[in-house]
């Protein structure tokens, strides 16, 4: 059901904002697809650096969820910034505690929106979500 307070509200509509969610991790993936499809959100999924890269390029998503791994996600997030990538806003989800002054140099990259610690907590994510896509949730049934 669409949610038509949205037009009103000045507040667009989450089915028109894609969400590209990077990780290789399956579990943390299936977490997080169900938080934002339950938004409303259209979900896509990149397992690898160069799988995000390319979806980023030609999906044009709206916003990117990336999981933070040692591998490729500092790649990923310094690649986001080079090209026409750049203006994708980019919430980072750390797998592990990361120090103060770590993730202040993180939340200091010009694409990184948000910064939170797994395991995602729904309402925090889906609030920060909506916000900076400046969407409203969709409209529940009263038998939901």
């Amino acid at each position: 059901m669409t949610n038509n307070s949205n037009a009103a509200a000045g507040r667009g509509n989450p089915q028109d904002k894609i969400i590209l969610i990077a990780s290789d991790d399956e579990t943390l993936w299936e977490l997080l697809y169900y938080i934002v499809h339950k938004e409303g959100f259209p979900v896509e999924k990149a397992d690898s650096h160069s799988e995000a890269m390319d979806k980023a390029r030609a999906l044009r998503p709206a916003l990117i969820l990336l999981a933070l791994n040692p591998h490729d996600s500092y790649a990923t997030l310094r690649e986001l910034q080079t090209d026409d990538t750049v203006s994708i806003p980019v919430i980072l989800l750390a797998n592990r505690p990361i120090d103060r002054a770590t993730e202040e140099l993180i939340r200091q990259e010009p694409n990184v929106k948000g910064f939170l610690q797994q395991p995602a907590d729904a309402l925090n994510l889906a609030a920060l979500l909506h916000k900076l896509l400046n969407t409203c949730p969709p409209v529940k049934k009263k038998s939901e």
